[in-house]
């Protein structure tokens, strides 16, 4: 009975719970939280240490690299599963919390949650069992190209064949949608994370420079394109000379980005490629009449949608605001919650 209550009292939620960021939709309101992935935790000195959580998602963000030895600031999610249970499970109660007014209950919501679709029975067990231990009354799992497809207005439901290109920070997926169902569901484990880790052994190699993970995400953001283009942009930065050992500063031009970024790059377009061989041939043929859809916070790289254009011939288009498309598509499942019920995976 107090159990009905309390979840009577709640509203239900949808979490993309991301490698880089997490989002929350609440039902009724839209999306009310968006913020990185990343848990800062101080522990105290002594034989048993213990461990309590200093600051989560921005806050915790700007800690990055900059910790002093008894704060570790982590992310817990790696390549869009959890790496680290417990402060996963922390990480979600704290983002309930904050999206939850301060009430007598406690929040006992029912919560939806992304998961990547190559992800493994184990990987989904522990995301269900974190979100169940951080408060939710019921758990319902959606596939990550499902929810893209849903938040960038696709017609899942029709039988037409609908192509959602997914880039994460850890993953990027690769999904054809029928009949409310994945028809072809692909992952690859090459996202926004590994274009940071290429551009800092790019310039590692050709700087024999150090830098950060955060200026790497500055570089991608501020000149990193996908396609080379006729203006080249260059930006001025700052690391450490591994030689002397001393801070310097130098400048990079886009064309050199665009070189560190060929790898991953590359590895997406055959993701594609792959999906689009394995793809029935009538829904093919839809596809090459309606194109290709980009979401996820990798497909606001520059010219990525003329890269792959160029590499498939098919029309490309970016979907808006990509970075919330899956949160919302989750937020919309939520809402149809009784008449979608075929696309929730089982686990």
């Amino acid at each position: 009975m107090f159990g009905f209550l309390r979840s009577y009292f709640s509203s239900d939620l949808a979490i993309d719970l991301g490698t880089a960021n997490t989002l929350i939709y609440v039902r009724g309101k839209g999306i009310v939280l968006d913020e990185p992935s990343v848990v800062a935790i101080r522990t105290e000195g002594g034989p048993n240490a213990k461990r309590t959580i200093q600051a989560v998602g921005s806050a915790a963000k700007q800690m990055l690299g900059k910790t002093p030895g008894n704060i570790t600031a982590i992310r817990p999610m790696k390549d869009g599963v959890i790496a680290d249970f417990v402060v996963t499970e922390q990480m979600i109660k704290q983002f309930i919390k904050k999206v939850h007014d301060s009430r007598l209950l406690s929040p006992s919501p029912r919560i939806i949650v992304c998961v990547p679709c190559g992800s493994t029975q184990v990987e989904r067990r522990a995301i269900r069992d974190a979100a169940l231990a951080a408060g939710a009354s019921q758990v319902y799992l959606i596939e990550e190209p499902m929810a893209a497809a849903i938040g960038a207005g696709l017609p899942v439901s029709d039988a037409l064949g609908s192509m959602v290109v997914d880039i994460g920070g850890g993953t990027t997926e690769v999904g054809v949608i029928s009949l409310g169902g994945m028809v072809y569901a692909g992952s690859v484990r090459v996202g926004g994370d590994k274009f940071d880790d290429s551009i800092v052994n790019y310039i590692r190699r050709n700087y024999g420079m150090l830098i950060g993970d955060t200026t790497a995400e500055n570089i991608k953001k501020e000149i990193g394109s996908a396609f080379p283009g006729s203006e080249v942009r260059e930006m001025e930065v700052k690391g450490r000379n591994l030689a002397e050992g001393i801070p310097r500063s130098f400048t990079i031009s886009s064309n050199e980005i665009l070189e560190a970024l060929t790898e991953p790059l590359n590895q997406i377009v055959s993701a594609v490629k792959i999906a689009l061989e394995q793809t029935p041939p009538e829904l093919g043929a839809d596809i090459a009449d309606r194109g290709m859809v980009l979401t996820g916070g990798g497909a606001l790289l520059r010219d990525l949608d003329r890269l792959l254009m160029e590499e498939t011939g098919l029309p490309v288009i970016v979907a808006e605001e990509p970075l919330t498309c899956v949160a919302r598509g989750c937020g919309m499942a939520l809402d149809k919650m009784d008449k979608l019920g075929s696309i929730f995976t089982s686990d």
